[in-house]
């Protein structure tokens, strides 16, 4: 009886981390780097933080290239009220 409790937790503590996991994708339409947030041409507004990974065309990236008109694919979170990217894919 507690593998089965253990097992449907473990299941529900699973899909709970995925639902709240969401994904973003368009053309950056600008950066503010003091508030560590990017608007995409969609209007949805990103932002990041010392968690936040970015990756530049599969290679480990940096904020420098978070740059305006680049592609991004966004994996983030709703953290108080804004979208936290945990993921930021950057290609030209």
């Amino acid at each position: 009886m507690k593998k089965i409790a253990v097992w449907v937790l473990a299941a529900t503590l699973a899909v709970a981390g995925f639902a709240a996991a969401a994904e973003r994708g368009g053309k950056i339409q600008s950066i503010d780097t003091a508030s560590k947030e990017l608007v995409l041409d969609n209007g949805s507004k990103l932002v990041w933080d010392d968690s936040t990974t970015i990756a530049m065309e599969g290679q480990q990236g940096k904020l420098e290239d978070l740059k305006q008109g680049a592609k991004v694919k966004a994996s983030y979170e709703e953290k108080d009220g804004k979208n936290v990217a945990a993921k930021l894919e950057v290609s030209q």
